[in-house]
């Protein structure tokens, strides 16, 4: 089984279960709070459990460069990686790898098939009651040369590399998230 794939090998299941995907992710520690959420709320997928939901997010990285894309959000006013909202489909690496294409416009992105980590961390966007996102993360890799187009989520969409990155003053979740996708990089680096 290859470790990257695409959009268009992804099959249309909903037999996944969510929680094996969640212990897959070794260096986590939020594995736990993971599953007894999963446990307590059966409609963790959907967006109308009120506590919280899952969503799948993309650490994409460019191969010939090993540049980040990071996503200015328009509604949470920040620097973020692209995902979304599971809506249902248990197969969070699916929803991350739609949500990083439709978010960035770039073409044949493909995703390492087990997540690089887990956080659970707090939204409150405009019109939204306050809530936590339980975000299956996954590294994306992006073609060769590939410049991102975006779409309305976003008011701005940009290459960084990793010593750009020290000085945003990101949030802790994303900033463990970069450390973990470029060591992971370091080591997959040749293979992919």
């Amino acid at each position: 089984m290859a470790k990257f794939l695409e959009l268009e090998h992804f099959q249309a299941t909903t037999d996944i279960k969510v929680s094996e995907i969640v212990t897959s992710c070794a260096n986590s520690a939020f594995q736990k709070d993971f599953l007894e959420f999963i446990e307590k709320f059966p409609n963790h997928l959907n967006r109308t459990c009120e506590k919280g939901h899952l969503t799948g997010s993309a650490l994409v990285i460019r191969e010939d460069d090993h540049r980040i894309l990071l996503l200015f959000h328009t509604k949470l006013k920040r620097w973020l990686q692209p995902g979304g909202h599971a809506d249902g489909d248990p197969d969070l690496a699916r929803v991350a790898l739609r949500e990083a294409e439709e978010e960035t416009g770039i073409e044949g992105l493909r995703i390492y098939q087990t997540p690089i980590d887990l956080d659970v961390h707090i939204v409150n966007p405009p019109g939204e009651k306050e809530h936590r996102h339980f975000d299956v993360r996954y590294l994306v890799l992006a073609p060769k040369g590939s410049e991102p187009v975006g779409n309305h989520e976003s008011q701005d969409l940009r290459w960084f590399d990793k010593s750009e990155i020290k000085s945003m003053k990101l949030d802790e979740g994303l900033i463990r998230l970069l450390e973990t996708g470029f060591e992971l990089m370091s080591v997959i680096g040749k293979d992919v």
